[in-house]
């Protein structure tokens, strides 16, 4: 697991309002059916793993599964400020070796992952890890990026300059930043039969309520890999001054648009 975006307070803030922007959506593409447990892997904050237990409903069994120490305890911190510490169990533990007893191994009836094979060098031992933790007839969801599908209209050239080095801070970590155009295959090669593709839907242009926050996510993003790529040579502070003075005109365009999607793949294990 190499998270390039650390999980400093800033990062955090921005993961929170990243989740209240795309969960709903999200949670859409799943569309729960009548599963009473699920696994969530690479959980973070806890907020969608906590949207995903109200979906499946009272008295499902949910664990989310988060190897960042201060994630998993904001997680825990925000699920008891919402009163909702009873839903979701977090316990330690990397994706890839998930920390089951041997009674929930094979048990569960779904398993979940967003945004988490993009920063992993061995996204299959994560898709694999998932097939074994769901029962015979289990479903796999996924949801990762591929950041090959951005753009910005009108163009804004300082802001996908820098986008293109931060993909490339991806290559760098040896992690794929266009993993999301390979989740099916991966369910494929982890031995769960590929049954749904999606697209879910991140983008909005000026004239919308969204708008705002997806530029904000966008600058806040990138601004979050600031020192690794800075530190590896692929962008300099002036490239960052450029990007946020530029999306700052850029975003009052009347005809403004982020053109944006997360990539979703669904599976099953066979019965």
């Amino acid at each position: 697991m190499s998270y390039l975006h650390g999980s400093a307070a800033p990062e955090q803030d921005r993961l929170a309002r990243m989740n209240a922007l795309i969960n709903e959506a999200c949670l859409r593409v799943i569309a729960p059916r009548g599963e009473r447990s699920a696994l969530d892997l690479g959980s973070g904050l806890g907020q969608f793993t906590r949207a995903l237990a109200r979906a499946l409903g009272q008295g499902a069994r949910v664990l989310g599964i988060e190897a960042d120490d201060a994630q998993r305890a904001s997680a825990e911190r925000l699920a008891v400020d919402d009163r909702e510490a009873a839903l979701v169990e977090f316990r330690a533990g990397r994706a890839e070796a998930p920390p089951l007893r041997d009674d929930e191994s094979g048990s569960f009836d779904l398993a979940h992952a967003r945004f988490l094979l993009e920063h992993h060098r061995a996204p299959l031992d994560v898709v694999r890890a998932m097939v074994h933790a769901v029962a015979p007839g289990g479903r796999i969801v996924l949801l990762d990026d591929d950041h090959e599908v951005l753009r910005l209209w009108p163009q804004a050239p300082a802001t996908m300059t820098l986008w293109q080095s931060y993909v490339r801070g991806y290559e760098r970590l040896g992690c794929d930043p266009f993993v999301g155009r390979r989740l099916p295959a991966l369910l494929a090669a982890a031995g769960a039969a590929p049954q749904r593709a999606a697209l879910v839907d991140f983008g909005a242009c000026a004239g919308q309520p969204q708008f705002e926050g997806l530029v904000a996510n966008l600058a806040r993003v990138m601004d979050s890999a600031r020192s690794h790529l800075v530190r590896e040579e692929l962008a300099e502070a002036a490239d960052f001054d450029a990007m946020h003075a530029e999306l700052a005109t850029w975003s009052r365009r009347p005809g403004a648009t982020i053109w944006y999607s997360i990539a979703f793949a669904e599976g099953r294990k066979p019965a």
